[in-house]
């Protein structure tokens, strides 16, 4: 009779994207037997293989053009630079292959076991490995297991992604440079990867279905972004939404609703870029004790532990912001909380970042949060104009904003809109963290003349003895 017993491991984790791998990893060096089922071409998740890295190397390509076009009013002249758009692909591609076989090493070094499969629950215990017809089924057991199986871009109802209306791994194939792009959707992923193709030679034209660019981000720091899109996008509209997509000969056919739509219907790309959903379809969970949200994100507590006692989840799966970094930290205490250590998610500041030009990052309480709130706080505003480092970089429209507990100047929340914006906010996240307040920041001594002088001119500003602007009042 064959022995129908599953194999078995002390920690499954379910997916290989950031929250997946950093769960892996942090378990393995703490001793225990990890196993790690990915449903992909490759380990490293969306982030790695069709968002973050190979967006950010497109965008770090764009960006070299613009800032060449702009040497030549600094009297450095360096003619129109010439697009090779296949080595543009290949460059990222190469990026994303050296990082890829990074984590492989790294998962090889800690003896984990890595399995390309699909994974379904079939209880709180044991889940079935499909490899797509080559092995066959296969049954494994677990003691803990993690879900970190990220998500997907969400279309628009009763339409179908196509060669033609892209999501944005679509959008991020570079396939080719279309001359009419448009854009749906006015968050990061719009934003950055309208940027790219603008900065490529597209006329894109970009819809937005609220009143406003970022919406979850405070207006006064996606001001300058805003005046840089209306000046290198085709069109921007706000308060528009795509009612329907038609592909005909060789275009999209868009139809609007809205007060001032795009005067034009036709175009040769559309991307859609309205959000992503979490990737929870045919895992199983059924057979579990697992709870979904009214949202569509797993229930999880601080722990990261789902409602069944087996098992954790971690990343997009569970909602947030859906950040790479965010996933990175909720694997690491999953793994620490299923190692038997006192682990909890709760951190005040956890930074985002919109890598466009000018960028934009923010981290902990923002100004219209603490309004929705009713919570009193107090604002501080350093202009870049005043800083001696933002002229030299021709980054004079940018911003440092400081958000702080009233009497007590604690800093609750840090905004900053300029070049280098992904960089800066670092110290602000530390400086939340720790619970800083004003005073500290405003006497520690940035070099000078450096961006990072705008958190402390900010902070000096907020205690009345600002260095480069009038004193207040």
């Amino acid at each position: 009779m064959a022995d129908d017993t599953p194999d078995q491991t002390q920690l499954l984790i379910v997916g290989a994207g950031p929250g997946g791998y950093a769960a892996a990893f942090r378990a393995a060096d703490l001793g225990l037997s990890v196993t790690l089922v990915y449903d992909d071409d490759r380990v490293g998740g969306v982030c790695l293989l069709r968002g973050c890295i190979p967006s950010k190397a497109l965008l770090e390509i764009t960006e070299l053009k613009l800032l060449a076009r702009e040497a030549a009013s600094r009297g450095l002249s360096f003619g129109d630079p010439e697009l090779d758009l296949s080595r543009m692909r290949d460059w990222k591609d190469e990026v994303v292959h050296q990082l890829v076989g990074g984590l492989e090493g790294l998962m090889k070094r800690r003896n984990i076991d890595v399995i390309p499969a699909r994974a379904r629950f079939r209880s709180s215990n044991e889940v079935i490995l499909d490899d797509g017809g080559n092995g066959g089924e296969r049954r494994l057991g677990f003691d803990r297991a993690i879900i970190a199986t990220g998500s997907h871009p969400q279309p628009l109802p009763d339409i179908a992604f196509s060669e033609r209306i892209l999501d944005s791994s679509g959008a991020l194939a570079l396939g080719d440079v279309p001359e009419r792009l448009l854009v749906i959707g006015g968050g990061y992923v719009g934003l950055e990867l309208g940027s790219v193709y603008a900065a490529l030679g597209s006329a894109v034209t970009l819809v937005e279905m609220t009143d406003a660019l970022l919406p979850t981000a405070d207006p006064d720091l996606v001001e300058p972004l805003a005046e840089q899109v209306g000046e290198r996008f085709d069109a921007v509209h706000l308060g528009v939404s795509v009612t329907g997509l038609r592909e005909d000969d060789g275009r999209v056919e868009a139809a609007f609703d809205g007060d001032e739509p795009p005067a034009s219907t036709s175009y040769d790309r559309v991307l859609i870029a309205i959000g992503r959903r979490p990737n929870l379809d045919g895992l199983g969970l059924e057979d579990t004790e697992v709870e979904i949200d009214a949202d569509g994100s797993i229930t999880v507590d601080e722990a990261r532990r789902t409602t069944d006692p087996n098992i954790y989840a971690v990343g997009d799966v569970t909602g947030g912001q859906q950040l790479a970094h965010e996933a990175f930290h909720e694997g690491i205490v999953a793994a620490e909380a299923i190692a038997g250590r006192p682990a909890a998610f709760d951190a005040r500041a956890v930074p985002a970042v919109v890598y466009t030009d000018p960028q934009l990052a923010w981290c902990g309480l923002s100004e219209q949060d603490a309004a929705a709130q009713e919570r009193e706080v107090e604002i501080v505003r350093f202009p870049w104009r005043a800083s001696g480092r933002a002229l030299t970089l021709g980054s004079d429209r940018g911003m440092t904003k400081l958000v702080t507990e009233p009497g007590t100047g604690r800093l609750l929340g840090v905004g900053i809109v300029g070049r280098r914006a992904e960089s800066l906010i670092t110290e602000g996240v530390l400086a939340v963290e720790m619970g800083a307040v004003l005073e500290d920041l405003a006497r520690s001594i940035a070099p000078h003349p450096t961006l990072s002088e705008t958190l402390h001119e900010a902070a000096q500003l907020g205690i009345g003895s600002p260095l480069h602007l009038p004193p207040k009042g």
